[in-house]
């Protein structure tokens, strides 16, 4: 085998997965980032009065649906390695309000974390998905236990939750130890230039920096990473976060689950880099407050360890998924 997966017992179970040898409208995006396996199907559903776009991979297949949620706030739906699963079961994914192919909001006040949850929980019904296992990338990854929590939905049979953003004080922790890891100049042209919202060119270099150490590490940045940070939509992304992503104070500054995560009994798995944005310590400790949740740290990868550990990222969501 190409990878190996190793259990390491403390409270709960961690995987970490060792390395042995490896093959190695202006809105509106192009599709040529759509791809996968099984024939794509896609079409839209209505929810107060918003058209809202999807696609499925595999439809026919027998095991349990999949749903991916997109990260953001305000990106949109790139199917690469998650349309991969189809193989086996149904892969569906949606662009959220203002993401994407979906309609936008008349006032970028409508973009709220309760729209949202209300909007997924919109999606399954219209989607007619009796059971369903949800897996959410970043700030789909907060999303999805914070549609569990509020919705408890009985259909919904397991999480993945890869890189969460399950908290803003915890990752606002995260940030400040990431800057520790960096040249003083980078937290100090960041920190000067959220203070005074001047996003020089400066600015974007010490932005750049950041991303490749914490959030991609391919190098160069494959095309479609570039398309999805391009067309961001930014009513979206500054009215939930805020203009800059190292000072959150969107309307979601105050998001925390960790509280409430001991309410989330379906198995959960929460996947994170070892190099990742979050931080690895931090959803460890979130792993331990989940009842029944696995912890599986990807090597030598970032926010989007799915991108750059394909394999090992498959073939641990498939080992979690194989009895689903």
């Amino acid at each position: 085998m190409a990878g190996s997966i190793r259990d390491r017992t403390t409270a709960k179970r961690a995987i970490v997965i060792e390395i042995t040898s490896m093959p190695v409208s202006p809105m509106i995006p192009k599709l040529y980032f759509i791809k996968g396996g099984n024939d794509m199907q896609e079409d839209f559903i209505t929810y107060q009065g918003k058209k809202i776009w999807y696609a499925v991979f595999g439809k026919e297949m027998k095991k349990t649906p999949l749903l991916v949620v997109h990260g953001g706030p305000g990106f949109h739906t790139m199917t690469d390695v998650f349309s991969d699963f189809s193989d086996t079961r149904p892969v569906y994914f949606y662009d959220q309000l203002g993401c994407g192919h979906s309609d936008r909001a008349d006032d970028p006040k409508d973009y709220t974390l309760a729209y949202y949850i209300a909007e997924l929980d919109a999606v399954i019904q219209a989607l007619a998905l009796d059971e369903v296992i949800l897996l959410g990338d970043s700030w789909g990854g907060g999303l999805v236990p914070a549609y569990v929590i509020d919705k408890k939905p009985p259909q919904v049979k397991a999480l993945v939750l890869s890189s969460p953003v399950l908290g803003i004080p915890m990752l606002a922790a995260s940030i400040r130890d990431n800057f520790k890891q960096l040249p003083d100049w980078v937290e100090q042209t960041l920190r000067a230039g959220d203070e005074s919202l001047v996003f020089d060119q400066n600015y974007q270099m010490a932005t750049i920096t950041y991303y490749k150490k914490f959030y991609c590490n391919i190098d160069p940045v494959p095309e479609y990473v570039r398309q999805l940070m391009t067309e961001t939509n930014p009513d979206v992304y500054q009215t939930l976060w805020g203009p800059s992503e190292f000072t959150i104070n969107g309307t979601l500054k105050d998001f925390d689950l960790e509280p409430q995560l001991h309410e989330i009994t379906m198995p959960v798995l929460i996947t994170v880099g070892d190099s990742d944005a979050i931080g690895v310590k931090p959803l460890k400790d979130c792993q331990l407050k989940f009842p029944d949740a696995d912890l599986a740290v990807i090597p030598h990868s970032t926010h989007l360890h799915f991108l750059e550990k394909p394999e090992l990222y498959k073939l641990t969501i498939r080992d979690f998924l194989k009895n689903l």
